[in-house]
Parts: structure tokens; C-alpha cells; sequence
């Protein structure tokens, strides 16, 4: 480990060069209130990050919520701090009046709004967050490349599409002679690998399509915060994690323990870590609620596995 600044990595083919680390947003107008927020931000702009994500929807899940508060927040933090880092954000959770949630005149709307709310006059990094088989993907191809070409969208992105669809959408972009999708942001980890790698991280690493995966803790499992029956009662995932723990995740969490003694690097770094060694990948996204929270999640910029660590990973999550 150095305490250099982290290197800066390509995204994809794009222009944009970020940081080994992107902060996910979701947290902030949530479980991280404005000073909490504003701290993080602070900390990970002072640590060398550079692009913070979130999207429309944060946290419409919430009661009270309707969707934008993430948004609005980083407005308050670029209205007070200036811009100190790149946004990404993303359209398509929330449906429209129509209920498309992708349709031309929706992504056209949302982003005008995501922009108000965030205070800027351009998206770095904007997403389809899922796909909509109910709207032509060429019409909402080329409502997303209209974005760009406005100038209100520098670099495009998709969520959560598969292989086959993804390709589909970059091919229609492409030959109609259109910006097209040059990020990719799936769920991957440790003990969730099926969803990205073969004909995905293959389709991306093939293309140059920069990858920036979600849920890189798995939900705080792969922190080793749930390795018994008494820590799965205390929180609302422990469904979940006791289905990760009586899977593959028991044997994961051993080889990472494995790793933390002979690095001293904490759980969570090296999750993200491994990540960030994997094809394709160019930063892993994670949250943080305290300055604590996030300094942990910094150190793994700056942590290198060995070939043989990495393998160990590897086989046990395989």
C-alpha cells in the first residue's frame, strides 16, 4: 500500500478518467443526513475520489420520499463546495405518467430535472438504470444520445442490462452513427458472479466498455459482519445474508480472512480490491454513512492482491 494519491483510471473509451473508488449516493437524504453527507463528500473529495453516483430514485423507497433527494443533497453539497467531483446519475426506476419508464419524452424530462436538483449544467456519466422492453430500444438510444449531443450529457451509461441487450442497444447507436452506452454498472462481487461474468464481462472487455459494479460489499456481507444465526436476527437483510452464509459466502469470508492476516487490510478493502483486479472493471461503487466509514473504503485504492491472493478469491467463490 502507498499513500500516494490514487491513480486515475479510463473509463471505458470515454474522456472521463476517475478514481479506483466511485461513492455511491444512495445513503444521502437517507440513513446519511445533510452534515453527514456533507462530510463524506468532504473526506472522499480531500482522499483523491472523483465521481460520486447516484440516480431519480433515491430513496423513493423511503415513506415521504418521492425520488431525488440523493440528487438534491449533492446540489446542496456542489452549491456550497463547488465542483469538486463528477456526477453520474441514471433515469428509468421511476415511471412516467405513461408508465414507461424509459420512453423518449420520459428520459428527456428526468434529466432536465436531475439536473435542476443537482445544480449542474452537465451530467458526467448519465444511465439507463434498467432496461424497458416496452419502449423501442432504438427510440430510447437515440433519446439518450440527444442528451449528449445538447450538451447536457457528457458520457452514457447502462444498469442492469444482459449481454444480449446491451449489445443490441451499443450496435443500433453505433450504426445509426450515435453516442452510445460506453459504461456499464452491474451488480458483481464476491459471492454474486454469475450476473456479470461470461458473455457480459466478455461483451465489455471485447468493446471497451468501462464497468463500475454495484452492490461490491454485497449488501455489507462481505464486510464478515454476518457469520452467525445471532448476527443474521439482529438486521432486516439477514434473510439474505443467512442465504449467502449457507452458500458459498461461508467459504468466501474464510479465504478473505486468509487475506486480511497476511495483509492487514480490513474485509471491505479487500472486496473491493478483488474487484478492482477483476476484467474490465474500472472502479467498484460503495457507500459510506461516517468519514469512518468512508477513510476504510479508501484504503482499497490503494491495496494490490497478489496473483496467488487473488486466486484464492477466486476458488472460493467460484
Amino acid at each position: 500500500m502507498t499513500e500516494s494519491q490514487p491513480e486515475q483510471r479510463r473509463l471505458g473509451a470515454s474522456d472521463l478518467h476517475i478514481a479506483p473508488l466511485v461513492l455511491g449516493g444512495n445513503v444521502f437524504g437517507w440513513t446519511a443526513d445533510r452534515e453527514a453527507s456533507f462530510a463524506v463528500l468532504d473526506a472522499f473529495a480531500e482522499g483523491g475520489g472523483t465521481l460520486v453516483d447516484t440516480a431519480d430514485v433515491y430513496s423513493a423507497w423511503v415513506d415521504g420520499h418521492k425520488g431525488g433527494e440523493s440528487e438534491a443533497m449533492l446540489g446542496a453539497w456542489f452549491a456550497s463546495r463547488g465542483r469538486k467531483l463528477k456526477v453520474a446519475t441514471k433515469v428509468g426506476m421511476l415511471p412516467g405518467e405513461g408508465g414507461e419508464k424509459l420512453a423518449p419524452a420520459r428520459i428527456a424530462a428526468a434529466c432536465d430535472a436531475s439536473l435542476k436538483r443537482l445544480g449542474v449544467e452537465q451530467i458526467d456519466l448519465y444511465y439507463a438504470h434498467q432496461d424497458d422492453e416496452s419502449t423501442p430500444q432504438e427510440a430510447y438510444v437515440e433519446a439518450f444520445a440527444r442528451l449528449v449531443e445538447a450538451g447536457k450529457v457528457a458520457v452514457l451509461g447502462a444498469s442492469n442490462l444482459h449481454a444480449a441487450r446491451l449489445k443490441s442497444a451499443v450496435e443500433t447507436a453505433r450504426t445509426a452513427g450515435l453516442p452510445h452506452f460506453q459504461v456499464l454498472q452491474p451488480e458483481y462481487n464476491l459471492v454474486s458472479r454469475h450476473r456479470f461474468e461470461g458473455q457480459l464481462q466478455d461483451y465489455c472487455v471485447e468493446n471497451n466498455i468501462g464497468v463500475l459494479p454495484y452492490y461490491g460489499l454485497a449488501s455489507g456481507f462481505l464486510t464478515g459482519k454476518y457469520r452467525s444465526r445471532d448476527d443474521l436476527a439482529k438486521s432486516v437483510r439477514g434473510g439474505r445474508m443467512g442465504e449467502l452464509l449457507e452458500g458459498k459466502g461461508r467459504a468466501v469470508l474464510e479465504a478473505m480472512d486468509g487475506v486480511a492476516a497476511e495483509t492487514g487490510a480490513s474485509l471491505a478493502q479487500i472486496a473491493l480490491a478483488w474487484l478492482l483486479a477483476q476484467p474490465g472493471v474500472t472502479a467498484p461503487i460503495a457507500s459510506a454513512t461516517s468519514v469512518a466509514q468512508l477513510q476504510e473504503l479508501l484504503g482499497a485504492m490503494r491495496l494490490t492482491l497478489s496473483v496467488e491472493q487473488l486466486a484464492r478469491l477466486d476458488d472460493a467463490g467460484a
